[in-house]
């Protein structure tokens, strides 16, 4: 076995194996597999939604929570817990696969964004999120970054885009701003099961340019931690986390524990263009999919539209600094 090969079943392959090991236990011990029948539509979802969680800066919980929420009709908050929990595991799995393979990622950003996101989601998960309507939260999620997939869309377009490697030096402006941002998004994590990830990297990657290549296994780490906090914050301190969840929970563990690796293995042999236009499906997908279940009117559809314009102007003022950067390095 080659050096790589044993940094790979070392960090990787034995944490994976004690999981398996630790669930397959439990659940024979419990006689709990009666489970698979009641809830299997939660396995097949996470097949795609761990995929989804390893190979991109949404996280599972962004297929999770839509999923859950609209299409099956669960409680917003009992989406966003199991969100949590999987995320705490899937994701979690997919770090160690990127930390054991040393895929570039950006520790700058992940530094901020685990300060920002910890501080955010434990904020919002005490005066946020037991707040937030539930139809709100859906609509805020899908319709705010479907205006970020439009921007990444467009801005990709032109094949003169200046990508960069690294972040710049960051002033201590800068830095604030970024933790802010994050912690922004930990709020919308304790709300939804996942935002930091997907709001550090709209931010990261308009703003400064980041390569999406490097942005997202670093979101990946990002969402993964925040994921761990937030879940041990129910389960051990808030204590709120519904029985059914649990249920959700031991169903999906076993496919994503190699799902979210698998993705972030794909991702890693991927084009950057590869990456972006998968972003963006899954982003309008998702929101095309609220509209027609949710069908919102009235004051609901007016906040998703706000929503939406917001995101618009936000993120054209992001990529207004970064082309302003970049024809400064042109002259």
């Amino acid at each position: 076995m080659s050096d790589s090969s044993k940094r790979v079943f070392k960090i990787f392959g034995l944490p994976v194996i004690a999981v398996y090991i630790i669930w397959f236990s439990y659940m024979f011990i419990s006689e709990n597999w009666h489970v698979f029948t009641e809830y299997f539509y939660m396995t097949i979802t996470m097949m795609f939604g761990s995929f989804v969680a390893g190979a991109s800066s949404e996280g599972g919980g962004a297929v999770a929570f839509p999923v859950m929420t609209l299409l099956f009709d669960i409680h917003p908050k009992e989406a966003r817990d199991f969100s949590l929990a999987i995320q705490s595991i899937g994701m979690t799995a997919a770090s160690l696969w990127i930390i054991a393979r040393k895929v570039k990622v950006n520790k700058e950003y992940l530094k901020f964004g685990l300060v920002g996101g910890t501080l955010g989601i434990i904020l919002g998960t005490y005066f946020v999120a037991p707040y937030t309507a539930p139809a709100y939260a859906k609509m805020l999620f899908v319709s705010f970054w479907l205006s970020f997939g439009i921007t990444l869309y467009i801005v990709n377009r032109n094949t003169k885009r200046f990508v960069r490697e690294e972040l710049p030096d960051l002033s201590t402006y800068q830095q604030f701003e970024l933790l802010f941002i994050a912690l922004v998004g930990g709020v919308l994590s304790a709300i939804l099961g996942n935002g930091v990830d997907i709001c550090t990297f709209a931010f990261i990657t308009m703003k400064y340019n980041l390569s999406e290549k490097i942005a997202t296994p670093t979101s990946v780490m990002l969402m993964a931690a925040n994921a761990v906090v937030g879940f041990l914050l129910h389960q051990f301190v808030l204590q709120d986390i519904q029985p059914v969840v649990y249920n959700y929970w031991m169903v999906s563990i076993p496919v994503v524990m190699l799902g979210a690796p698998f993705g972030a293995y794909m991702i890693s042999n991927a084009q950057r263009m590869h990456i972006v236009n998968f972003l963006c499906g899954i982003i309008v997908i998702q929101f095309i999919g609220a509209m027609l279940i949710i069908r919102p009117t009235g004051p609901l559809l007016y906040f998703s539209l706000a929503s939406f314009l917001l995101g618009v102007v936000l993120f054209f003022l992001l990529t207004r600094s970064a082309r302003a950067e970049q024809a400064v390095l042109e002259e």
